[in-house]
């Protein structure tokens, strides 16, 4: 087949997800993008770039958009010749946490809901998120003030599958060597940005230092320009534990600090899937994860009890025992990474070519 991807947002997750699928897919996928920037403008405006720049959308058998495009302008720009449409939700504007100085604009919500309505496919990356957005666009629904289309929420609901996003790691059992287990290292990598909580994280770290508990800290993950002052203060606050400080571009020496890793923790207040943590469990690290979001889905239930915490005083007393009894966690170590094989481009990406088999029909 060949498959048309249109990326309007082509950064972080999204470019990762677009440029995976491209490499892996058995089929021959053309990818048109537009920089991660402007994100609202891009919602609104992406539409008109892609059907002045491709002209010709009947020399494809599908289509791939992702959530950051409003479809039904995209759809009745694009003409009547326009092949089968697949949407896919990284996110969505209904749910997404907003920092204390935003508001919420309910129209890019909406944007969301037609635009499920209006595509032939519609994937999500993770259970959570499907639920989570199904519940919001119903609760929006049930604002408007007459005229209600809560019909729409079981026709997305029909045509809906959930499918996780691939990771950019190999299938097999993984070489593990031995972490520090003096000073077990401790990394976020994860984007510096307020949904991802970095205020929680590093208030559980302060404890540990409070109480002369040793250990290392890498702080990775992408930034921007601008990004939460709590990051400068950390620099500062823990300069004697930090090893690494801000965004790796080499893919190789992102992995090397995965592999050296001990802990990874998440505090998000948001994430849908959480590749970053999937990453650097598959390559060794033990998670401290929320008990909520997409991560009791994609954890083994059975250890849920130890991996997974509750409140911020759970989150510290689990932290505080991993790296004080960090020997102890080591047999699951094998196990979890095992476990997170199952993302892999290489078993999932079988799943996303059946499905644009199937939407050709």
């Amino acid at each position: 087949m060949k498959i048309l991807f249109l990326e309007s947002f082509f950064g972080g997750s999204h470019k990762e997800f677009a440029l995976g699928f491209k490499s892996r897919s058995c089929h021959d996928v053309t990818l048109v993008t537009l920089p991660a920037g402007f994100w609202k403008w891009r919602m609104r405006g992406a539409a008109l770039y892609f059907v002045n720049h491709v002209k010709d959308f009947s020399m494809f058998d599908a289509i791939i958009v992702t959530d950051m495009l409003d479809l039904t302008d995209f759809m009745s720009l694009a003409g009547k010749d326009l092949p089968p449409v697949l949407i896919y939700f990284h996110e969505n504007q209904l749910s997404y946490p907003l920092s204390p100085r935003q508001t919420r604009d309910f129209h890019l919500g909406f944007t969301n809901i037609i635009s499920a309505f209006a595509a032939d496919k519609v994937l999500f990356n993770s259970k959570f998120h499907f639920n989570d957005f199904m519940k919001s666009a119903s609760q929006l629904i049930k604002q408007m003030p007459d005229f209600r289309p809560g019909w729409m929420i079981e026709q997305i609901r029909q045509k809906t599958e959930v499918i996780y996003p691939g990771c950019d790691f190999e299938t097999g059992v993984i070489d593990l060597r031995q972490r520090d287990v003096k000073a077990p290292l401790i990394l976020w990598n994860h984007r510096w940005e307020y949904d991802k909580n970095p205020e929680f994280f590093f208030d559980a770290l302060s404890t540990l230092k409070e109480k002369n508990i040793s250990f290392s800290l890498a702080l990775l993950g992408e930034k921007y320009d601008i990004f939460p002052d709590i990051f400068k203060q950390a620099k500062e606050k823990f300069k004697d534990e930090i090893v690494v400080y801000g965004y790796v571009e080499s893919r190789k020496d992102y992995l090397a600090w995965l592999k050296k890793g001990a802990i990874v923790i998440s505090c998000a207040i948001q994430e849908n899937f959480g590749i970053s943590i999937v990453e650097a469990v598959r390559f060794g690290c033990i998670p401290l994860l929320p008990d909520r979001l997409s991560y009791p889905e994609i954890m083994p239930g059975d250890i849920h009890s130890r991996i997974l915490y509750q409140t911020k005083e759970d989150l510290m007393g689990k932290l505080q025992n991993m790296v004080l009894n960090y020997q102890e966690y080591l047999p699951m170590q094998k196990r979890l990474s095992a476990n997170m094989e199952y993302f892999s481009w290489e078993i999932l990406i079988k799943q996303y070519d059946s499905i644009l088999e199937k939407l050709k029909l």
